[in-house]
């Protein structure tokens, strides 16, 4: 299941891909070191530790949480010149990624739902999908380590036996879907699974035992998931997501297309949010999106492919709805 879940996951940043990456062979001696998730430096954010511009998005004390959210940020690793298979956590500059544009405009949709835990992981980098098969595959199964120790280290340590919001993007679904596989299908953590919001990822229904998609805004217990285009193109291999979970992520059920007005607001990377600013239709395996209205929105008539927007298109209909689940689950599990 492993290959399976990895595969699924392959086309998802390639779309369109030509560049030429520099090479070398996966070595074990090139593996960067494993890192301490009981030593809170190696964690990006914890709830003692939200750096100010995230602060900026919370509206209540982090004390008075009831939840926690466990998020994986997706592939930050994309330059060409880069021969390594999978970043030491380590790396300033990665790490700075991690906080400025992973946490900020992805995790922080979260944050009014529950406490936030986000470990730095030695992510794969980018080429590790083209490349699955000569040297890429472990690289993404040394970066799932990671993400599963500190998963393992975030239970004993911090969980307390609190509800968990699972989220994550692009490069980090593919690893929650094997956290969801390893801690949640079928095992007792279910119960306390609000939601996984495993996003940027080819999601098949039948991926795991007992976990469900959700299709109601208010359900609780299972996941959702899309992939986002512009309104009337798909990626080269059309029927690679054929029939992959695709969450209408403003209505949260099954409605197959929505309204300016139903949208409740794309985050944009100068902080603002722009409400009613793009409308959505339902396909199989895909939310095609119209050109969000907002000042930049001339650039972005150029993209086809609208994966790095995955979660800041539909921010704050994220939020509300993670805060909607969350409120669901307390309510039902006094």
């Amino acid at each position: 299941m492993i290959k399976r879940i990895c595969c699924l996951a392959l086309f998802i940043v390639l779309v369109g891909c030509k560049s030429t990456y520099k090479i070398q062979e996966f070595s074990e001696k090139d593996i960067p070191a494993k890192p301490n998730y009981n030593d809170e430096k190696n964690w990006a954010v914890l709830p003692n530790s939200y750096f100010e511009e995230l602060k900026e998005f919370t509206l209540n004390e982090i004390d008075t949480l009831q939840a926690d959210v466990f998020y994986v940020y997706p592939t930050l690793n994309t330059e060409k010149n880069d021969p390594r298979w999978n970043v030491p956590i380590e790396d300033v500059e990665q790490q700075k990624k991690v906080l400025n544009k992973a946490v900020l405009f992805q995790a922080s949709a979260f944050i009014t739902s529950g406490k936030l835990y986000v470990p730095y992981y030695r992510q794969a980098h980018l080429r590790s999908y083209k490349m699955f098969k000569k040297g890429g595959e472990k690289a993404l199964l040394l970066a799932y380590s990671d993400v599963k120790k500190a998963f393992e280290i975030y239970l004993k340590n911090y969980n307390k036996g609190r509800p968990i919001i699972i989220a994550s993007h692009s490069q980090g679904s593919t690893h929650t879907k094997l956290l969801l596989r390893d801690f949640f299908d079928d095992k007792p953590l279910q119960e306390k699974l609000i939601a996984a919001y495993i996003v940027g990822t080819v999601l098949k229904s039948d991926i795991f035992s007992t976990l469900r998609p959700m299709t109601k805004p208010n359900e609780f217990g299972g996941f959702v998931g899309w992939n986002t285009f512009k309104k009337g193109n798909h990626p080269k291999k059309r029927d690679f997501y054929k029939g992959s979970v695709t969450t209408n992520p403003i209505t949260w059920d099954n409605a197959k297309t929505t309204e300016l007005y139903e949208h409740k607001g794309f985050l944009y990377s100068n902080k603002n949010i722009y409400q009613n600013a793009l409308k959505i239709e339902i396909t199989d395996g895909l939310v095609w999106s119209t050109n969000p209205k907002f000042p930049m929105r001339f650039f972005m008539s150029f993209m086809k492919n609208y994966h790095v927007g995955d979660v800041n298109l539909f921010w704050q209909d994220i939020r509300e709805n993670a805060e909607l689940r969350t409120k669901t689950w307390l309510a039902e599990n006094k």
